[in-house]
């Protein structure tokens, strides 16, 4: 068994292990005039373990800024005169000898080494290639007033909290691929760059940051810089065409689509406009549509061809949202309308069919909102020459359910539910069919559906615990002065329903087919009624609700009850 030994100290030897690769930091800090606070920012970057160089760009100062970061252990590089922010960070740039670089001000007060760490740490694991920071502080003028609505227009797609931090950090491979700005338009401009190249950026929250405070003209120049960096890569990367001239093909294209809808709308259901002008407004719309789309198409090709892709598409699905809105309204449109168009002798028909949308004003209903149809109707399945079956909709509408039963021509059939996925359909017996005058494939809406049930009995029935009731009515058109009526049974609520009364009708109550007794509505009143049937007390209560209803309560049988 030595040799089994022998072979596997082999493998283990051939093994070979990787360490992950040793990432060199450099921490660049641009300072002009910065004497007071630049010694005591590179302390805090030095006691940063991973932290390799610290270069101080001195950008043309004229007090001690130098020397402060020479006793502090920083490398310095001077500038003979002051060229700028940009110039500096790029100056550091250029001169570090690292894998990534963290830019950091000479002038922040509380700086710390978790701050710091917070800023680089996402690049040395691998999550993102630039950080930028986010921190509170009482100033943010320029970014409120200036970067954040010229970047909200030209580049929708950029959404940081503040893409004028001034603190970042980012792998120096990527930074080749950035313009550098001279100037304080150095920060949104790499911030644009990197969107627009497809480079990825987190934004890191490194609580709040004690600057000093910029004096009003220096506010008014960085601001000027600001947007002169944000109109450059506007005009650079196709933007302004996008807004300006794509914004305009868009925007009557919409229009186009808009007449197009317009038209469509009015030859279908607007009656008194002739159709002839419904036409001309379609056929209008539809000419302006097809020209400005393919407008829209043609400039963005052309900005495409010409754009870094990366992050592009963000922006295009932005700027094009309201034409596609429209696009998807218009299809979904021609959809009802063809899906409604039949072929028959020679003509083309079509009839769209809407669904009915309900709003309960009262409290009958459990729901407050309901849309309901329209049903095609079917023929009966084989089998079930005495069922129909009826979506839930529908009976809902009808005030039914399943297992109910219905009398048509003095037949009775069962109610039973569509199957479940037959959502729409209604499936009829034939000789159904024929009295309520309707052929396989007709499409009833929700609306006239109790027009084609009219003049139907209903036996609906509903239940608690030990006790069923059976109601019987006549469905017909809606009227106003319904009343509701409560089954109560030993103290026990089995249910209530609600419907029309015939005046000065009498009312048979019966029980397990038993006569129990009746009632009078008289003078616009109905007394509660209160009978005994084998040691139950039955209450019967009821309230005028004067709300609409279609069912007609029976005269000669109201209710049954069933133990």
């Amino acid at each position: 068994m030595s040799w089994l030994f022998v072979i596997l100290a082999f493998l283990l030897a051939s093994i070979k292990t990787t360490k992950p690769k040793y990432q060199k930091v450099s921490v660049i800090i641009p300072a002009y005039n910065e004497e007071n606070t630049v010694a005591r920012v590179v302390e805090v970057v030095k006691a940063v373990s991973f932290v390799d160089e610290i270069i101080v760009v001195d950008d043309g100062s004229s007090d001690n800024t130098t020397q402060e970061a020479l006793k502090a252990g920083a490398i310095v590089i001077n500038h003979e005169v002051n060229k700028g922010k940009g110039e500096a960070l790029h100056t550091g740039y250029k001169n570090a000898e690292c894998d990534i670089i963290a830019f950091i001000d000479a002038d922040i007060h509380n700086l710390t080494s978790k701050k710091v760490e917070e800023m680089i740490m996402p690049i040395l694991l691998g999550k993102t290639e630039i950080t930028k920071t986010k921190f509170a502080r009482e100033s943010g003028r320029v970014t409120e007033l200036t970067a954040k609505p010229l970047l909200n227009f030209f580049f929708p797609e950029i959404s940081f909290e503040q893409p004028l931090s001034g603190q970042f950090a980012a792998r120096k491979e990527v930074l080749k691929k950035i313009n550098f700005e001279k100037d304080y338009g150095v920060d949104v401009g790499i911030v644009i760059d990197a969107d627009i190249l497809g480079i990825s950026i987190m934004e890191v929250d490194i609580g709040a940051i004690e600057h000093d405070m910029s004096p009003l003209a220096d506010l008014n120049n960085m601001a000027n810089e600001v947007v002169r960096t944000i109109m450059n890569r506007a005009n650079k990367y196709g933007r302004v065409t996008m807004i300006d001239d794509i914004g305009y093909y868009i925007r009557m294209s919409i229009v186009g689509l808009s007449l197009v809808i317009l038209g469509l709308f009015t030859i279908f259901f607007v009656k008194f406009i002739p159709l002839s002008v419904g036409v001309i407004i379609t056929v209008i719309g539809i000419i302006a549509a097809v020209y400005y789309i393919a407008k829209v198409i043609i400039q963005s090709i052309i900005m495409y061809r010409k754009t870094p892709r990366a992050n592009l598409f963000k922006s295009f699905i932005k700027v094009h949202f309201p034409l596609i809105i429209s696009m998807i309204l218009l299809l979904l449109m021609l959809s009802t309308f063809l899906g409604a168009a039949t072929f028959e002798n020679g003509s083309i028909s079509i009839e769209p069919n809407s669904r009915n949308l309900i709003i309960f004003t009262d409290q009958s209903s459990d729901n407050t909102v309901s849309v309901r149809g329209p049903y095609t109707v079917d023929s009966a399945i084989e089998n079930e020459s005495n069922v129909m079956r009826v979506p839930s909709d529908a009976m809902m509408t009808l005030g039914i359910k399943a297992n109910d039963t219905i009398i048509v021509n003095n037949e009775a059939y069962i109610i039973n539910d569509s199957r479940s996925f037959e959502p729409g359909i209604l499936r009829l017996p034939l000789d159904v069919k024929e009295t309520f005058n309707v052929d396989d494939g007709d499409i009833i809406q929700d609306s006239r559906l109790v027009d084609v049930f009219e003049r139907s009995t209903l036996y609906h029935h509903y239940e608690s615990d030990n006790v069923s009731v059976v109601e019987k009515f006549d469905i017909g058109s809606r009227q106003s002065g319904s009343w509701t009526y409560e089954v109560i049974v030993d103290n026990v609520s089995v249910g209530y329903s609600s419907g029309l009364f015939n005046e000065n009708e009498s009312y048979a109550i019966f029980c397990e087919n038993s006569y129990l007794g009746s009632f009078v509505y008289s003078d616009g009143i109905i007394e509660d009624q209160n009978y005994t049937y084998n040691d139950h007390q039955i209450e019967l209560k009821f309230s005028n609700t004067n709300s609409s209803s279609i069912k007609y309560f029976d005269n000669d049988y109201f209710i049954d009850l069933y133990f």
